[in-house]
């Protein structure tokens, strides 16, 4: 077995789960038994390691590798400690390998990137080759299933780097653009009335399923009509629905929670307004109640930036390359031979 999947297997096995998916109290949660694995195992490789608390008893981590020279660059490595729960968890804590995987929970998101990532940084502290100008810190970032705050304490601390690298499952792609977040709560109002007299009443649940309706059709065809290269289009999904608290009464309450997922330039306060227009439009009254609280901005890094193109040909494989001239060659030749090519850039 080599190092990097014995640093997996301890990792998984040890709990790290959000505490917001487990009740108050369990033992399982929070990210300080990895945090503490991982301080212990970075200082023996001779990196630096410190702590910086985000909140009572989850702290971020950094392993800092320095250069031989002056820093002139920084390079950041930064997964994320915390998982989210699951039934059975403790099988899921039991790591398993299968046909040359590794399984359990936190394996691929993002205990793997954790593995994978410090490991480079520790094999390069063991080596002949330690970097001359280049600084490169691995950040173990808590609360990332939750609100982000790991790394948002890190982006408020004022922190700066050339180049920061986040650990997700990406099957090994460099991505360079991500979605972003919205989180709202829908609300309609009705009037109670008796379940025998159901005409006295203005239904809430029966307005919020025109909503729902609105929503999963012509909302999220609009979304369609505007893409991003890289991301696509825009989605939305109607997660949660609560209304009423007995059958025989008519509801006048009727809350929803929709996930929309943005693109670059779209916020909060743009997804209001576009929604409140999209329901005046429609003649239905609904009202957008509270959101997620903080900001979830979607992501794109300039592709053409030095570092960014270093990283993608770094873990560009030979395969790939030549699947990538032979989708040119196809294009510049448009015979009926290569008419037939099915390869496609990424």
């Amino acid at each position: 077995m080599t190092p990097v999947v014995q640093l997996l297997r301890d990792l998984v096995a040890l709990p790290s789960v959000n505490p917001v998916f487990l009740p108050a109290g369990d033992v399982r949660a929070g990210e300080h038994r990895v945090a503490d694995f991982l301080i212990a195992t970075a200082a023996k490789a001779g990196l630096s390691v410190e702590t910086r608390e985000v909140f009572l008893g989850r702290s971020n981590i950094f392993a800092r590798l320095t250069p031989s020279g002056p820093v002139k660059r920084r390079i950041v490595l930064a997964p994320h400690m915390d998982t989210v729960g699951g039934d059975n968890l403790d099988k899921l804590l039991n790591p398993e390998i299968r046909n040359g995987r590794l399984y359990g929970r936190g394996a691929c998101d993002t205990k793997g990137c954790v593995a994978a990532m410090l490991t480079a940084v520790m094999d390069t502290a063991r080596s002949a080759q330690r970097p001359q100008e280049t600084e490169i810190i691995f950040i173990g970032l808590i609360d990332e299933e939750v609100q982000q705050s790991g790394s948002r304490a890190v982006a408020a601390s004022g922190f700066e780097a050339d180049l920061a690298i986040v650990g997700e499952p990406t099957q090994l792609k460099v991505i360079t653009a991500h979605k972003g977040d919205v989180w709202l709560w829908l609300e309609t109002t009705g009037k109670a009335a008796h379940g025998a007299r159901p005409e006295l009443g203005d239904n809430a649940i029966h307005r919020m399923a025109k909503v729902v309706d609105l929503l999963e059709t012509k909302y999220a065809q609009s979304l369609k009509k505007r893409k991003n290269p890289l991301l696509g289009h825009g989605t939305v999904n109607v997660g949660t629905i609560q209304g009423g608290f007995q059958s025989n009464i008519v509801p006048a309450h009727c809350t929803i929670s929709i996930d929309r997922r943005t693109l670059p330039g779209e916020t909060e306060s743009s997804v209001r307004r576009e929604l409140a227009a999209f329901f005046k439009q429609h003649g239905v009254k609904v009202k957008l109640a509270k959101g997620k609280g903080v900001p979830c901005l979607a992501l794109e890094t300039n592709h053409k930036l030095p570092l960014v193109q270093a990283a993608v040909n770094a873990v560009e494989s030979p395969d790939e390359t030549h699947r990538r001239r032979l989708f040119l060659r196809c294009r510049r030749t448009r015979t009926r031979r290569h008419s037939q090519c099915r390869v496609r850039p990424r």
